[in-house]
């Protein structure tokens, strides 16, 4: 069967029936047959040319993980109502605000209704969906039971990303601290402090150690503030580029990353969570254990418990109880082992990995909020401390030469 012409995105202009301005994008072969859409539509299109704007490239209206998430709902609540797998995909596509998921969602329809399984079209797009995703749907395909298996990959999106965003939110406030403070000192070293600096060149007299270090301080980001601007940003580019390229230096920081007080913590926690939901996840869905655990490792987000899972999965494949090889690693709380020697001795490993995601997901939740709550009074000290230092920094000589007077 051959291959159905892939749709191009056209923006247009027009007035509708009641002789308003109107204007869109359609999903269309050609220009022809936008403009006859349009007419059908009670659209009388001015104007219609394809959208110009990249796609998939630099500056395009990206694909994102919120994206695929709503999509999998989307698919699982369609699938669930009885439409079927082809309608759900042109219908998804065609109410879609964001013209990057209309291609993509036009593209993988075509390679569906051109016979391909839903998995091989999901594995062209693998910036949007992900081994995992397409292994699932691929396990929903051969069991004649994609309906279930999406409803638990929507499910499995929406908490992967809840717990993300948790996670954004506890690392986001110690930045903002550093951040603000750095700013905040900038412009008073080289914008406040000078002006003093002129008014203390008046004086005559010895200026307090305090004063003259501040002072110094000033000079020197004056001299040679550009430099230092200049090498933070050639800095945090080259140390991206290391990051991405170096998986060692990945892994190093991975580990020290989960020493540091309080954020190592959830960081633990979150780990644990997405390793067990994935786990839940998959195993329910028929993946063989020792697949399922390849997987998970893979979702976990830490090399620490990468490693730990990794070695999981070789014993287990060994003969090893997972719980045995789980307690070996020195990794998992000792909750988590208990509760899964409960379930494998139960028969239900899935569920009880979904408890204890269920569990973890909320100590996350928790101790970001917690930490959210200290870190609020904290800011308002830091800066209180850097500010106020500086301010009796300059005030300092004039409150001495009004003791002397």
């Amino acid at each position: 069967m051959a291959k159905a012409k892939s749709l191009d995105i056209f923006v247009w202009q027009g007035k509708n029936r009641k002789g308003q301005q109107v204007k869109g994008e359609i999903s269309a072969k050609s220009i022809t047959e936008a403009r006859n859409l349009l007419r059908r539509q009670g659209v009388s299109a001015t104007k219609v040319k394809k959208f110009a704007k990249p796609l998939f490239g630099k500056g395009a209206s990206k694909v994102n993980a919120q994206d695929i998430c709503l999509i999998s709902r989307q698919i699982a609540t369609m699938l669930g109502a009885g439409v079927t797998l082809i309608q759900t995909i042109d219908m998804i596509a065609e109410g879609h605000s964001k013209a990057s998921v209309r291609k993509m969602l036009t593209d993988i329809g075509n390679e569906v209704k051109a016979g391909n399984p839903l998995s091989s079209a999901l594995r062209k797009h693998p910036d949007q969906f992900e081994d995992l995703y397409c292994d699932l749907v691929e396990t929903g395909e051969q069991s004649g039971a994609l309906e279930t298996i999406y409803d638990r990959i929507a499910t499995y999106k929406e908490k992967a990303e809840a717990l993300k965003s948790k996670i954004k939110k506890a690392m986001f406030y110690p930045i903002a601290v550093v951040v603000v403070a750095f700013i905040v000192t900038t412009i008073l070293l080289v914008f406040v402090v000078p002006q003093f600096e002129e008014i203390f060149s008046s004086f005559g007299a010895e200026l307090p150690a305090f004063t003259q270090l501040v002072l110094g301080i000033s000079r020197f980001v004056q001299d040679n503030g550009l430099y230092i601007a200049a090498a933070m940003f050639v800095g945090a580019i080259l140390f991206a580029r290391a990051y991405k390229k170096s998986r060692a230096l990945r892994d190093k920081i991975d580990r020290k990353i989960l020493k540091v007080p309080v954020i190592g913590e959830i960081l633990k926690k979150a780990s644990i969570a997405r390793f067990t939901r994935t786990l839940s996840t998959t195993f329910a869905a028929g993946v063989p254990l020792i697949g399922a655990l390849e997987s998970a490792a893979g979702a976990a987000g830490n090399a620490v418990f990468r490693d730990a899972i990794l070695y999981v999965r070789k014993e287990v494949s060994g003969g090893m109880p997972m719980n045995v090889a789980m307690r070996a690693t020195a990794v998992f709380p000792d909750m988590v082992t208990q509760m899964i020697a409960i379930g494998e001795e139960s028969g239900a490993v899935d569920d009880m990995l979904s408890k204890i995601a269920t569990i973890y997901e909320r100590e996350v939740d928790d101790m970001v909020d917690g930490l959210t709550s200290l870190l609020e009074p904290m800011i308002m000290a830091v800066l209180g401390v850097v500010i106020g230092g500086l301010i009796v920094a300059m005030y300092l000589p004039i409150f001495q030469m009004g003791h002397v007077v």
